[in-house]
């Protein structure tokens, strides 16, 4: 048996055909083996690449679904995290100066982000892409010779996948992909799943961009038509303010919208209007020329910040009073004639404005400005029908009043002389004409008054006036009070209680200088009801309230009983003091303007 089975494999290790010639045996096993696991594994590659270009062609139909910027960017980066099997995403959006304004991230939770604290300028790697707009493959982030490093908090990332988004024939930013799960480095493969997702991003953030400019423009459009109702309506310029705040805040979708307006001749601006939730602790506040809005007024062009409270450009204003992340600035008007500067604001940590965004706000700024100058010319208009008025009354009081008054004064005065010998009946008609008399002063007064409170006006209100007294006071200070303005204080608040407010918030500041050595000074003055109060604070050691002896302080008190009011001076908790001086508003009462 062992002979015919070593002639059977013999025989089938040689077996020739006809012509003589040897054909080739069976395979040998382990060789088949080889072979049927390279047709396997050629069979997986098949199936991967088939099941990578379906996930592929999925993640590229639902980029392309979603028209919300936002949520579509952040589709982007966690779709090319999931195609090439990263751990971490991220999507570095490009500004104007070629830097990154807006960072979205996947793969790190908020307590990693909150500790890596502000996102990536352009430095290093990001800053070659971002230079350099072609991807870009690393094996070890660290050994790249443009690499910087990374920020405390930052976890350890090693291999790298980078390629850019680009929006028609402008870099919109980068994808960046970190750490392939499996420790292997990014392929080719990686790299060309990433570029064809970088090109539909590009086109769905393109289609995203235009669906939102045509929402701005139907915002815009509702916005114009609502300020031109409010503007036949005859409403008053505050109303007009307030209700263009109030849209301003709903086109922007933002957390606080403010309007700041000229006052008096010079620089200073005052927050005459305000919407958001923290609209009330800003409604008033005096911005000093440090201020981006004070920039912008001056200038007449728009301005950006990614982080308000932070920027090194600004100094005081709204973002000094509440913390503020993106911002913009624009004015209200052209170079020419800037009548206000809109500031839209959003919390820290929300992501900054689109451009779509800021030049609708600018488009609806010259809008604004165009309501704003109408109704200025109303209320001027108004103004001189009351000034008009006032004429035609003083000139009636004058011509006929008067004159009648004086022609019955003499005709009781020529009777008086037929009653000498009835001395009753003569007193009484001589307390008459003296009656007639002391009417007649008044109405001389009165018509004075009328004649030349237009003239006084322009002297300068009272807001003015607290203006240019806090800047005085920088100087001694060795820096810019806060102030707040609240209320009708140019036309509620008589000449005689300007005055005495003045010179108590001359003497207050000038304390503040002396004793309290602060850092900060706020300042309010409010004409709220038939109340006229001014507050004072500091964060200093302030000055000790038992020592109400000093002259200073006694001459604040005499000024607030003197009208009728209060002088309050307290230690502040923990530090600092609080001065307050409250004092009533008479009746019918009219400001045509402080004294200066």
């Amino acid at each position: 048996m062992l002979h015919h089975m070593a002639s059977r494999e013999d025989e089938n290790a040689a077996v020739s055909d006809r012509s003589g010639a040897q054909r080739p045996g069976p395979v040998p096993p382990l060789r088949m083996d080889a072979l049927l696991s390279e047709l396997q594994e050629h069979v997986e590659r098949v199936r991967g690449g088939r099941d990578r270009m379906q996930t592929l062609l999925d993640a590229v139909m639902a980029v392309g679904s979603d028209l919300d910027l936002e949520d579509l960017l952040r589709r982007i980066v966690q779709s090319a995290a999931d195609l090439v099997d990263a751990e971490y995403g991220a999507l570095g959006v490009l500004g104007e100066e070629g830097t990154i304004r807006q960072f979205i991230t996947v793969g790190m939770d908020q307590g990693t982000i909150a500790r890596i604290g502000h996102y990536p300028e352009g430095q290093g790697i990001l800053g070659l892409l971002i230079r350099e707009p072609h991807p870009l493959r690393l094996e070890d982030l660290g050994e790249h010779p443009e690499a910087v490093g990374f920020p405390p908090g930052h976890p350890p990332m090693r291999t790298f996948l980078g390629a850019p988004v680009q929006v028609r024939d402008k870099i919109f930013g980068n994808l960046y992909l970190t750490d392939k799960r499996g420790g292997t480095p990014f392929d080719a493969d990686d790299e060309a799943v990433l570029r064809s997702l970088a090109a539909a991003a590009g086109v769905a953030i393109d289609n995203a961009r235009l669906y939102d400019d045509s929402r701005h423009r139907e915002r815009r459009l509702a916005a114009g038509a609502e300020m031109t109702r409010a503007l036949l309506s005859g409403a008053p310029p505050e109303e007009i303010l307030r209700s263009l705040a109030d849209t301003v805040r709903e086109m922007t979708d933002s957390d606080l919208v403010t309007l700041a307006r000229p006052v008096g001749e010079g620089d200073g601006l005052v927050v005459e209007a305000a919407a958001g939730a923290a609209a009330d602790q800003v409604l008033g506040l005096a911005l000093p020329a440090t201020t981006l809005a004070a920039k912008v007024y001056a200038t007449g062009k728009p301005l950006t910040s990614d982080s308000l409270s932070d920027d090194p450009r600004a100094s005081g204003g709204s973002a000094s009073v509440v913390p503020l992340g993106p911002a913009f600035f624009v004015p209200v008007g052209d170079s020419e004639a800037i009548r206000g500067v809109l500031q839209v604001a959003d919390a820290p940590g929300r992501p900054p404005f689109t451009d779509a965004a800021v030049d609708m706000v600018l488009t609806f700024a010259d809008q604004a400005a165009l309501a704003l100058q109408l109704a200025e010319h109303r209320r001027d208009a108004e103004q001189l029908a009351l000034l008009g008025d006032r004429d035609r009354i003083a000139r009636d009081l004058h011509d006929q009043v008067i004159q009648r008054l004086f022609a019955d004064a003499l005709t009781l005065q020529a009777a008086l002389g037929r009653v000498r010998d009835q001395p009753a009946a003569a007193e009484r008609i001589q307390q008459v004409v003296d009656d007639l008399d002391a009417t007649i002063k008044i109405i001389r007064s009165t018509v004075f008054g009328l004649q030349h409170r237009d003239r006084q006006q322009r002297t300068g209100g009272l807001r003015a006036h607290l203006l240019t007294l806090t800047d005085e006071a920088t100087r001694t200070l060795g820096f810019a009070p806060s102030l707040r303005m609240t209320g009708l204080l140019d036309t509620d608040v008589p000449a005689t209680h300007a005055d005495h407010l003045l010179a108590v918030l001359r003497e207050a500041l000038s304390n503040a200088a002396r004793h309290a050595r602060a850092t900060t000074v706020e300042v309010t003055a409010e004409a709220v009801g038939r109340t006229l109060r001014l507050t004072v604070t500091d964060n200093g050691r302030g000055i000790d309230p038992a020592t109400t002896r000093r002259s200073g302080l006694a001459n604040l008190r005499s000024r607030a009983e003197e009208l009728g009011g209060m002088f309050r001076l307290a230690r502040r908790d923990p530090t600092g003091t609080l001065l307050e001086w409250t004092v009533p508003l008479p009746v019918g009462s009219a400001a045509p303007g402080a004294a200066g």
